[in-house]
């Protein structure tokens, strides 16, 4: 059957400005470096590699979800096609970052994509899609890569009806891209009010002007006798998932809530920064936001968010006809029962392919929930599965959860996360983590038994101990 190699594009490419223009420079370069190259043709719509198994590049980047061939056998070998994958793999790489997923069979490694999406994909190279008239032949904003051409943010800060100030993408963001990376103008811990209040007139009065104009605008909604402790309440963001610490930044602190978010904020805690990540494509003109909250159903939401923040919120989710909310709340309260159930370690140590069961249908749920933008629970999700799996030694299944787990923080922390960077290499070296084994070893395999030519629907059965 031969061993495939390659990579795929995950997320895909959007049909919007930045991606469209980044992808034509991509094709533009891959044209420059195969020119005198007998074997690479240039057809109407798409390159085509004249070595193995044709392996295409589309001129539409929109429509590109992997680019691979058998790389083993007779005619692999005399046509060169692995050097190609490589150094188009490399190309893409330094295009396109973390989007880009290689992947070897040789090395137990698969691609992202179902072959029937990647198969339906490549067919649509052959008809372009229709061409949408320019009224002017200046290129509108939208389609210049405003981070590498221009230096301008991908958003701008406006007057949002009913919510105050808040971030509005100025360009079609796809999921991924990072939006946001900033140090804290200030941090503080849990200290009383008066204290607080004189710890940051202190903190305010070192600062330049520059920075204490940007504190001082932002919004207080708790007005009162502590005016620069009722703007560090109403605005500080964790440094950390459920760190005591809270910083203030200069930008971020626009962003505004949604129980349903289009984007995630993370403390980089290697390089002290706060960055904010699209976890689902945001188009142009759309509001930025981040989720405040810890979960749970409307009320539980509610109440905590005008305790902690002084405000009641409207978004998409809470605002729901009563049929459709009573539905989320079902499922929010599902998740955080699951998510109990799957953290308890007596029930992973004595039951763990019910745990396992319970990550499989707490996914699902997710995904519903959340429209397909629940990255950041997902990337927890996948990691409570590797720990269940490298605990009884079962290092096969580990390594895909953590190659998920990792693939997932990539969306919402990015590649210098050191969280990201951590489940990377557990992806690898998943016997490494202090947990291996520590249960059992009734689950034991190694890293290499991970099954092959499984569609994605066996796989996840597989994967999840769904079999039977």
């Amino acid at each position: 059957m031969g061993i495939d190699a390659g990579f795929d594009m995950d997320p895909p490419l959007s049909k919007g400005g930045v991606d469209k223009q980044n992808w034509g420079r991509f094709i533009d370069l891959i044209k420059e470096q195969y020119k005198d190259d007998v074997q690479v043709q240039i057809m109407p719509n798409y390159i085509n590699f004249n070595a193995g198994e044709h392996p295409k590049l589309p001129f539409e980047g929109h429509k590109f979800l992997r680019f691979s061939s058998k790389v083993s056998g007779a005619i692999a070998s005399s046509s060169g096609v692995e050097r190609y994958i490589n150094t188009v793999t490399r190309v893409a790489k330094a295009h396109f970052g973390s989007r880009v997923q290689y992947w070897n069979e040789n090395a137990n490694q698969y691609g992202v994509h179902d072959w029937e999406k990647v198969n339906e994909s490549i067919r649509s190279y052959e008809q372009p899609d229709v061409l949408e008239t320019q009224a002017s032949i200046t290129p509108p904003l939208s389609e210049i890569d405003p981070v590498k051409e221009q230096g301008i943010a991908l958003f701008e800060i406006q007057d949002i009806p009913g919510r105050g100030r808040g971030l509005v993408a100025r360009f079609n963001i796809s999921k991924g891209t990072r939006i946001i990376c900033e140090k804290p103008l200030l941090t503080a811990g849990p200290m009383p009010s008066d204290k607080l209040e004189l710890f940051l007139a202190k903190k305010l009065k070192a600062m330049s002007k520059t920075s204490q104009r940007q504190f001082l605008s932002l919004h207080n909604n708790f007005q009162g006798k502590y005016p620069f402790g009722g703007i560090f309440r109403t605005n500080a963001l964790p440094c950390g998932s459920g760190s005591p610490i809270g910083g203030v930044y200069p930008t971020a602190c626009f962003i505004n809530h949604s129980c349903i978010p289009n984007a995630h904020n993370n403390w980089n805690s290697a390089e002290k920064h706060e960055t904010i990540y699209a976890i689902r494509s945001i188009e142009r003109g759309a509001e930025i936001t981040i989720t405040y909250d810890h979960g749970g159903a409307s009320r539980e939401r509610e109440v905590f968010l005008k305790d902690a923040f002084g405000f009641r919120c409207d978004c998409n989710g809470c605002s729901l006809p009563t049929d459709l909310l009573k539905a989320s709340d079902n499922r929010r309260v599902q998740i955080q029962s699951l998510d109990k159930a799957i953290g308890d370690p007596f029930r992973m140590m004595n039951s763990p392919r019910e745990s396992l069961s319970d990550c499989f249908l707490m996914l699902q749920v997710l995904e519903q929930e959340f429209d397909g933008a629940a990255s950041p629970m997902i990337a927890r999700l996948y990691y409570d599965a590797f720990q269940i799996s490298i605990a009884h030694g079962d290092q096969a299944r580990a390594s895909m959860f953590a190659e998920r787990a990792y693939k997932a923080r990539v969306i919402c922390e990015g590649e210098d996360s050191p969280e990201t960077l951590r489940v990377k290499s557990l992806a690898v070296k998943p016997a490494d983590h202090s947990s291996f084994e520590v249960c059992s070893r009734k689950w034991q395999t190694t890293r290499d038994s991970v099954p092959k030519y499984l569609n994605t629907v066996q796989f996840d059965k597989w994967l999840f101990r769904q079999e039977n």
